[in-house]
């Protein structure tokens, strides 16, 4: 090869090799605890501890009302945001109550280099018969333009709640807050035929969340998952302007697979969206892994095996995860057991690895603007 031939190979060469550099970035792990404003200061600590010793970046919390002990958990019973009647923008009706525990949370949080994502109402609410659910009913509350002008006003209240000791709206606290989604699970009991007839709910719902938060406000907007892995990923969902993340929920060992995860990935890639898988976890019993209600008891090396095999194939595609659940206390293995409890948890020690592991690993989307380095 001519020196006239080489120095330009070289040159592509080399900035192709830059723009690689320039474009690579970390992935990272986390958890859920949906009932985190109950927790006590102690109980909260020993969570937070436990997350970032294992460089776990994000927890993701909910806002539904909550009793008292949950999963074993020596909780404060938590009122719900709108416990007597749908509030549709009446300042007066909510109950901040949950607000401002988590004002508190949040600060402490950030003190473990820890963000929430914050889930701000979820199905099983729905389902179960809260204030959406005894005045519009399941299916009429994505259906009915009532039930969502009434529900933006939730989420305008949540995202204009003044923090009560930073002094600032939530909207404005990129550093404490990775995340906003509408709802957890959202139309997940109704099926995937359902789910596609009512896309355009949760990019409505974005829309209202994104312009409340403005386009440049360091906190990003996400779905809150369905199902599996298709069901997650919707395409009119990759196409809505106002969704900075599609997440994805997934429970089946064939959803959990680099080969099964990599075309979700170009997809999103394609339609400059993130991907987040925000829940999945391995059972405790010895049951299929996405149907875990109840069981023998799964042998801790073959759950331990399960963690990092799964954890590994989700970090292998790039994918950043969230596990479901890791808890501050013994876990007390009630029915659909995920949950792995820190330090003392036979399956800790496998979790905390993959954690470490997905920080330490090139991701496919950049997030590096959203976590704490």
């Amino acid at each position: 090869m001519s020196p006239s031939v080489f120095r330009p190979l070289l040159l592509f060469v080399l900035c192709a090799t830059t723009l690689h550099t320039a474009l690579a970035a970390s992935s990272f792990a986390g958890s859920s605890l949906y009932y985190a404003a109950g927790l006590s200061d102690n109980e909260a600590d020993t969570l937070l501890q436990g997350l970032q010793s294992a460089d776990m970046k994000v927890l993701r919390v909910w806002l539904d009302g909550q009793g008292n002990n949950v999963k074993g958990t020596p909780t404060t019973a938590v009122p719900s945001l709108e416990p007597s009647y749908v509030c549709n923008g009446n300042e007066s009706c909510y109950n901040d109550t949950i607000l401002k525990r988590m004002d508190n949370f949040m600060v402490k949080a950030h003190s473990y280099g820890i963000k929430l994502l914050i889930s701000m109402h979820s199905f099983n609410a729905l389902q179960g018969g809260d204030v959406y659910g005894k005045k519009y009913g399941v299916d009429n509350f994505y259906s009915q333009p009532g039930p969502q002008q009434a529900f933006d006003a939730r989420i305008k209240h949540v995202l204009n709640h003044n923090h009560s000791t930073l002094g600032k709206p939530w909207k404005e606290l990129s550093d404490y807050i990775f995340a906003f989604e509408p709802e957890n699970e959202s139309m997940i009991g109704k099926g995937q035929g359902f789910i596609q007839s009512h896309t355009s709910w949760q990019c409505d719902r974005a829309k209202t969340v994104k312009g409340e938060l403005g386009d440049n406000s360091g906190i990003l907007v996400t779905t809150g998952g369905e199902s599996w892995l298709s069901e997650s990923v919707q395409n009119a969902w990759l196409s809505c302007p106002a969704l900075d993340i599609i997440s994805i929920h997934a429970y089946g060992p064939g959803d959990l697979t680099e080969g099964a995860l990599t075309p979700y990935v170009k997809k999103a890639q394609s339609a400059g969206k993130k991907l987040l898988l925000e829940e999945w976890g391995a059972c405790y019993f010895s049951t299929s892994n996405n149907n875990c209600p109840k069981g023998g008891v799964l042998n801790s090396q073959t759950r331990n095996n399960n963690i990092e095999k799964w954890a590994s194939a989700i970090t292998a595609a790039g994918i950043p995860w969230l596990y479901w659940q890791v808890l501050p206390n013994k876990d007390p293995h009630y029915g659909y057991d995920y949950e792995i409890a820190v330090n003392s948890d036979p399956s800790w020690g496998a979790l905390k690895g993959a954690a470490q592991a997905a920080g330490k690993a090139q991701a496919a989307f950049d997030y590096s603007a959203n976590i704490l380095q």
